[in-house]
């Protein structure tokens, strides 16, 4: 069975990853070269499995991939960033 994979809903500015039928988000808004991570959801049903992680982890990585800045407003999407150096260089400074 394959991996879970990480899918950006553009139409609804999330990053999901569904697990078990249950869909854990990442939200964001796209502001010109710029995506403003807003909010991060783990349905209780999936916490303390990683989910969180894998799911931060992706949307990051399609987002270096397409060349964009990250601010991250949403606390879990910090830490994240805080806790791998490889993705503080995303950072939009101001």
């Amino acid at each position: 069975m394959a991996a879970p994979t990480v899918y950006d809903n553009r139409a609804e500015q999330e990053f999901e990853l569904e697990v078990g039928g249950k869909r854990a988000i990442a939200a964001y808004q796209r502001e010109g070269d710029t995506i403003v991570f807003t909010h991060t959801h783990v349905p209780a049903a999936l916490e303390g499995r990683g989910v969180g992680t894998k799911l931060i982890r992706a949307s990051l990585d399609q987002v270096r991939d397409e060349g964009l800045r990250v601010i991250a407003q949403c606390p879990f999407v910090a830490r994240f960033i805080d806790r791998h150096p490889e993705y503080q260089g995303m950072l939009k400074r101001g």
